[in-house]
């Protein structure tokens, strides 16, 4: 009744027209949780190296229960993500999709950021609890976030780190082999900074990361290498203790996480030796709501950002600064910081960030 009582002095084809855009909406919701799956049981990439095959010889190549990956196909089958011949009920990845979805594509691979939804989605009601009291959901509260922030930086980073992000930088490679100190603020589980130590064995690498579990990942990768010339800590970094100490310092994707963003800005300045370099990779956006309409991950990054960037940094007492904060004030924030020389270079095969050059 009292839907129909919102409804009766709207003009019909307006309600029609939103119903079935949210069932748009709801299909492709559910596509991604399945296209998560997909991820992590390894079926786009199975899939990818058959020929159309019924659901039973899939799921003995992938080495999975059939009844699951029966009716898994069946959810992609009807979203278009897999093609089905009814005839000899067989299943198949087009190799458009397999391009965008098996691990094989690299850093075009967008079923690893498809993860993000089902992690978000288990603290829904820890967030739902901080819309009305206020606080935030802390890192522990995500299960697995720091194993997939590793795998999108393995994508989205360490692909490209040697080819693409350091020479934005003219000259930073040749100083790299030289031997110089270099700083990773944010480190997380420390896939960019090992492949630098390994890459540049004349340099010397720090990395610093809040959380205990992650820098674990990064000291088990440096050993497994035999990485002498790096060194991984636990660390707040609002209380960086190094002064002129550093060539370089990097933070890739880390910044707008912090609690206290303005003070590790702070921080990176006095770290940074008079003639380095800070390079910041940030999310590509504008300051100002109304500048983000057309943008393409739009509602997915300040999604993002309330269910996890902005919350995680409440939950420490922080600013909250989320996903989205943009150029404008991260430009504002560094010279604020004490960078004179603040430069914004953006990568074609990388739309969803900017990288910021700051000197001071």
């Amino acid at each position: 009744m009292e839907q129909n009582t919102i409804c009766r002095d709207l003009p019909a084809e307006e309600v029609e027209a939103f119903a079935t855009r949210m069932v748009e909406a709801m299909n492709h919701s559910a596509i991604l949780l399945g296209t998560s799956i997909g991820h992590r049981t390894g079926l786009f990439d199975t899939m990818a190296r058959l020929p159309p095959s019924t659901s039973a010889e899939i799921a003995d190549a992938a080495g999975l229960n059939e009844r699951y990956v029966r009716e898994w196909l069946a959810a992609m089958a009807t979203g278009r993500i897999v093609s089905y011949e009814p005839d000899d009920r067989r299943y198949s990845l087009p190799p458009a999709h397999a391009a965008c979805l098996t691990r094989a594509a690299g850093a075009q691979n967008m079923a690893v950021t498809a993860q993000f939804f089902p992690v978000c989605g288990s603290v829904e009601s820890e967030v739902v609890d901080c819309f009305r009291s206020g606080g935030g959901v802390p890192y522990e509260s995500y299960e697995r976030f720091h194993e997939i922030m590793a795998e999108e930086s393995g994508n989205s980073v360490v692909g490209s780190l040697t080819d693409a992000i350091l020479p934005i930088v003219p000259g930073l490679t040749e100083r790299l082999e030289r031997g110089i100190d270099v700083l990773d603020v944010g480190c997380g589980s420390g896939r960019a900074i090992n492949l630098l130590a390994r890459t540049f064995p004349n340099s010397r690498f720090v990395g610093y990361d809040l959380s205990s579990e992650a820098i674990t990942r990064g000291q088990t990768e440096a050993s497994e290498h035999g990485a002498s010339n790096v060194r991984f800590e636990a660390r707040d970094a609002t209380q960086l203790p190094d002064v002129a100490a550093f060539d370089l310092i990097t933070a890739f994707d880390a910044i707008h996480d912090q609690a206290e963003p303005a003070a590790v800005l702070r921080g990176i300045a006095r770290a940074l030796r008079a003639d380095g370099t800070f390079l910041m990779q940030d999310i590509r956006a504008s300051s100002h709501l109304h500048e983000n309409f057309d943008h393409p991950f739009g509602p997915f990054l300040y999604t993002i950002s309330t269910m996890h960037c902005m919350t995680v940094s409440l939950a420490q007492g922080g600013q909250g600064l989320g996903t989205m904060w943009g150029e404008e004030l991260a430009r504002s924030m560094l010279a604020d910081a004490g960078f004179k020389d603040v430069s914004v270079v953006q990568l074609e095969h990388d739309v969803l960030n900017n990288y910021f050059v700051a000197r001071l």
